[in-house]
């Protein structure tokens, strides 16, 4: 049998891959029926000038893959069962793949942007790292250990949701069950995780403008209508909000320090949320993504802890508690979770199930030591102090410019806002900076609809003194020439 077999001795293929996918080929488009008889493996090895070992490996792997089979004494044959050649195919469907008619996740772009010199833009990494040596003896630890030889529930490990449980009584003031635990990976997955168990296409879901572009894609991915709500310096406006018809299925806030402003949302306001909750039967989801990193003023009451205590304090609950380790540890880790009423808590479970089953063990294993042995709070504090000589620096380069440049939102987290005077064109820096070596992220980003504030967004956490000394002076330097 003539095969037309070509063998490049020069491509980056093997002489034997080379053959046995030409082989496959011809047998699948019926150059080689099925039932077809094969050449022996020295007359093919002498026809194509290559050794018998190439040919061998070759009818191997297409023995291995089902294409051919050999029979006693008589040779080697194609399998019977292959299925017949198309000769004439079926016309390519025009325009997209049906697979494809669902409408692609909005494009956020957040934590993705090219390398800069000084890179102040929010969604950059901000950390400060563990100590070295509790850090390795945190994995020697788990070095130790071995691994559970089956799944662990998918809420969490229980140890884990306990020290979780013990950590927010202390650190905000949430008297939880560790059973209304999940543990998630990161707080994203705890936004997506909480829209795939309540939205359907279409509901509506009220959202702090300007907003966190992450969040408000995750939610619109999953079939929410997006409908902003101002943000004023007392948080979200609950009275807009209150306007609404019909009523928002889902609230999602973070009143400890709104992002992207900085404003911290007043009690007044906080119970006035909850309340509007109850009666419209409303969810909240209070992302408290960087509750802990407080400063100058005293903290406020997390949502969930004036649910908690409230004497009306009635199943189901409206507020689910979003929490995260990425900024006080790192983002790398991945690790957060959800305080959920009971009955979303159960859906969330199977819908983390059904979503990686559970969060790994190690990284379970590790957090629950670090909260155990108050290791987590003393990096906490560490923490604190290692921004604050940071902030000082940013209330210092911005005092001297007056009412062109307001320094706001450094109470607490790892971004400040700088509003600028309406002279000052927010885009104009940003560019000028940019050329210069220094990036910033521009408040108007962070809109659905049309900006009602003019200003920039420094994000502090992941620069070292020395960088943001530089970029300080590049960008009050720029404001100065133009003011």
């Amino acid at each position: 049998m003539e095969l037309p077999i070509h063998i490049d001795r020069m491509a980056a293929w093997s002489l034997q891959e080379q053959l046995a996918g030409q082989l496959a080929a011809m047998m699948l488009d019926g150059r080689l029926p099925a039932g077809a008889r094969l050449p022996s493996t020295r007359a093919l090895a002498s026809d194509l000038r290559v050794s018998r070992n190439v040919v061998l490996a070759a009818y191997d792997e297409l023995f291995a893959e089902g294409y051919i089979e050999g029979r006693q004494g008589s040779g080697t044959f194609v399998v019977e069962d292959l299925p017949a050649p198309q000769r004439a195919r079926p016309p390519r469907r025009a325009g997209r793949p049906r697979w494809l008619e669902k409408p692609a996740p909005p494009p956020t772009h957040m934590g993705e942007q090219e390398a800069a010199g000084i890179d102040f833009r929010l969604g950059r990494p901000s950390m400060e790292p563990v100590a070295s040596q509790v850090w390795r003896g945190l994995w020697r630890e788990i070095a130790n250990e071995l691994p559970p030889d089956a799944y662990g529930p998918p809420a969490g490990y229980l140890e884990l949701r306990e020290a979780v449980a013990r950590y927010v009584a202390r650190s905000r003031g949430i008297n939880c069950d560790p059973a209304s635990i999940v543990i998630t990976s990161g707080s994203l997955q705890a936004v997506n995780l909480i829209a795939q168990v309540t939205l359907q296409p279409g509901d509506c879901v009220a959202f702090e403008e300007p907003g966190y572009p992450t969040s408000r894609a995750a939610l619109t991915m999953h079939g929410a209508r997006i409908v902003p709500v101002p943000v004023d310096e007392d948080g979200l406006d609950v009275a807009s909000l209150a306007r609404l018809e019909p009523p928002s299925l889902l609230v999602y806030i973070t009143p400890s320090h709104q992002y992207p402003t900085g404003a911290r949302m007043s009690v007044a306001r906080r119970l006035a949320l909850l309340e509007w909750a109850r009666g419209a039967d409303s969810l909240i989801i209070e992302d408290d993504y960087d509750g802990e990193l407080r400063f100058d003023a005293a903290p406020l009451p997390a949502l969930a802890s004036l649910e908690h205590s409230s004497p009306d304090n009635r199943a189901p609950g409206q507020v689910a508690y979003v929490g995260t380790f990425s900024k006080t540890l790192t983002p790398a880790l991945r690790l957060g979770y959800i305080i959920a009423p009971p009955a979303l808590h159960e859906r969330l479970v199977e819908a983390k199930r059904l979503t990686d089953f559970q969060t790994a063990w190690p990284l379970q294993r590790m957090l629950t030591s670090f909260i155990n042995n108050d290791r987590y709070m003393q990096h906490v504090r560490r923490v604190r102090r290692r921004y604050a000589e940071k902030r000082a620096l940013l209330r210092q380069a911005f005092a001297s410019l007056g009412d062109r440049a307001d320094l706001q939102g450094l109470e607490a987290g790892l971004h400040a806002y700088i509003a600028l005077a309406p002279e000052l064109s927010a885009c104009e820096l940003e560019d000028a900076a940019r050329k210069r070596g220094v990036r910033v992220s521009v408040i108007a980003d962070y809109y659905v609809g049309a900006p009602d504030r003019n200003g920039i967004l420094l994000g502090y956490g992941g620069l070292d003194i020395a960088d943001i000394e530089r970029g300080l002076e590049v960008l009050t330097g720029i404001v100065r020439d133009r003011g």
